[in-house]
């Protein structure tokens, strides 16, 4: 059984938004995509570095140390020079709180 973390409420990520966070030891970044929210691996496949701090493009993710882009929707590695996908973790919502598993 997968376990759930609670890690913000809805509100504190507006629409186009983003917030990093740790769950169970790891550095993960949330987005908030058209009220949609989604969880990722807060780690470039390019170099291990921070995507939280690179620019949220629509659903795309830059990485401020080179420029590799990734989805946050899907994971995938949409530019070079990153070409591995990212994790992307469960989400869900309950009572406003946005809870994750990376199980």
């Amino acid at each position: 059984m997968e376990e759930f973390f609670k890690v913000a409420s809805v509100n504190e990520i507006p629409p186009g938004g983003k917030k990093l966070v740790e769950v169970d030891f790891l550095p993960v970044a949330i987005f908030n995509i058209d009220g949609k929210f989604l969880a990722v691996e807060d780690v470039c496949t390019h170099d291990g570095g921070p995507l939280a701090e690179g620019e949220l493009e629509g659903d795309e993710i830059v990485c401020p140390r080179h420029g590799a882009r990734f989805s946050v929707k899907t994971g995938e590695a949409l530019s070079m020079p990153a070409y591995e996908p990212i994790e992307c973790y469960e989400v869900k919502i309950e009572d406003g709180d946005i809870l994750v598993s990376v199980d």
